[in-house]
């Protein structure tokens, strides 16, 4: 039997770019998406990571309509869809579409737990890059805390006593081992 490697392609977070911290270029495909690009402000460190990164080969791609919508679904099924940026999302999205692609395996390089707690639901793997990555799954929700009453989506005020809601954890579930370990 014949197993193929699959290709692997790295998508970058703004944290990763942030962080200061070396990118491995040797082999690898490197992408981002044209919102976190957005993110980096011209001049200084961050901005001249990025303009070498691009020398180097890195892609700005743009994901599908189809994946889009798919991460907002899940997202407002995990409770993180208001904590994630439209640059966020377009992240997850692209992972999406690279992992359509049967010899490509899509690798989200984040610190952000929201986006490694959707890609964790959607099976698509994640690498840390400064911060320790997620060891719980979690399910996000928002309680009024007046009179403690819980919502789905994010509603700013109760409307059964008038006061504000937080955002609160309703559901965490250990995830059994780290998501990628290699680059």
């Amino acid at each position: 039997m014949n197993s193929t490697k699959k290709i692997k392609v790295f998508i970058l977070d703004t944290s990763a770019i942030f962080s200061g911290k070396p990118i491995s270029l040797d082999n690898n495909i490197l992408v981002t998406t044209l919102g976190i690009s957005k993110e980096i402000t011209p001049g200084g460190r961050d901005y001249q990571t990025f303009q070498y990164l691009m020398e180097k080969g890195l892609a700005i791609d743009t994901p599908s309509k189809e994946s889009i919508s798919k991460i907002n679904k899940i997202s407002a099924e995990t409770g993180d869809k208001d904590r994630l940026s439209v640059a966020d999302k377009e992240i997850l999205a692209l992972a999406l579409d690279v992992n359509k692609d049967t010899t490509k395996e899509a690798i989200i390089i984040t610190d952000d737990y929201s986006i490694q707690n959707v890609a964790h639901v959607l099976n698509i793997k994640f690498e840390n890059i400064s911060q320790p990555g997620i060891t719980k799954k979690f399910k996000w929700i928002y309680r009024c805390s007046g009179c403690g009453k819980k919502f789905e989506e994010n509603i700013k005020t109760c409307p059964i006593c008038g006061a504000s809601t937080k955002n609160i954890i309703s559901h965490k579930e250990n995830i059994a081992g780290k998501e990628c370990d290699n680059r």
